[in-house]
């Protein structure tokens, strides 16, 4: 099962105000600022490490109480295996924008990703129940992904359902808790999810697979075909697809 986070997006916003209370040139600043923030962004997205630091450096030096820019050189410090830098920049970033549902959201993939589950976790929960976050299906996938990471399973499938409860066709909340369950012995529970998705919404390769598992624990040689052949047909290129022959040939 994978124990990535789903999403560790970066986005910048623009950075909001009165006209009347702003200069024009503080505006400027400030839109240059967004602008050299996502390009460094694009550019760390693209690899390029040195060319994201030059944008950032820029994007800093035009507007330094912008978040979206701290954020975003937490993230590139992090790249650069500079973990007291990431942190410093990401604890600017939230004294900055202490109530911003998309520096906290980074700041937990950042958690997750170096080892501090339960902290990344408790901040995934409280990114989905802020108002202003526009997609808490993927922050409690997230957190159910973090929780399996530390062992918690039994947090990590509450989470995963609360993504379906709130998002029913989101398919990578309702592959991870079939996985998870099929993971842990559990092969009725994860059956039931994943037809329940596939029944009703569309397929995806990863959900098609597991069936083809799922199927090939109960000896349901109907099913197996089904999944089988469903896979190899939509998908024919897929990873999961190339996966498929190996477990079609493995009599175990």
């Amino acid at each position: 099962m994978r124990v990535g986070v789903v999403v560790a997006s970066l986005v910048v916003l623009a950075v909001s105000g009165c006209a009347g209370e702003r200069s024009k040139n503080e505006k400027r600043r400030d839109d240059a600022s967004n602008y050299n923030t996502q390009l460094g962004i694009d550019y760390m997205n693209q690899g390029d490490i040195p060319l994201a630091k030059e944008k950032l450096d820029r994007a800093l030096k035009e507007n330094p109480d912008n978040a979206k820019v701290h954020t975003a050189r937490a993230m590139l410090f992090d790249r650069m295996r500079l973990p007291s830098q990431a942190e410093s920049e990401f604890q600017t970033a939230l004294h900055l924008a202490p109530n911003d549902p998309d520096v906290s959201n980074n700041y937990a993939v950042y958690l997750c990703e170096i080892g501090k589950d339960d902290q990344g976790v408790k901040r995934f929960e409280a990114v989905a129940v802020n108002a202003l976050y526009r997609t808490p299906w993927v922050a409690y996938t997230n957190a159910g992904v973090c929780s399996h990471a530390a062992k918690h399973d039994d947090v990590a499938i509450v989470n995963f359902k609360r993504a379906l409860q709130v998002h029913p066709n989101f398919p990578e909340a309702a592959f991870q808790l079939a996985s998870l369950q099929f993971s842990k012995g559990d092969v009725a529970g994860a059956r039931q999810e994943v037809e329940s998705y596939l029944n009703a919404f569309e397929e995806t390769p990863d959900l098609l697979l597991l069936g083809v598992q799922v199927a090939k624990a109960q000896n349901d040689r109907v099913a197996f075909v089904l999944y089988s052949r469903k896979l190899r047909l939509d998908f024919p290129t897929s990873p999961q697809a190339k996966a498929l022959a190996e477990i079609e040939h493995n009599p175990g």
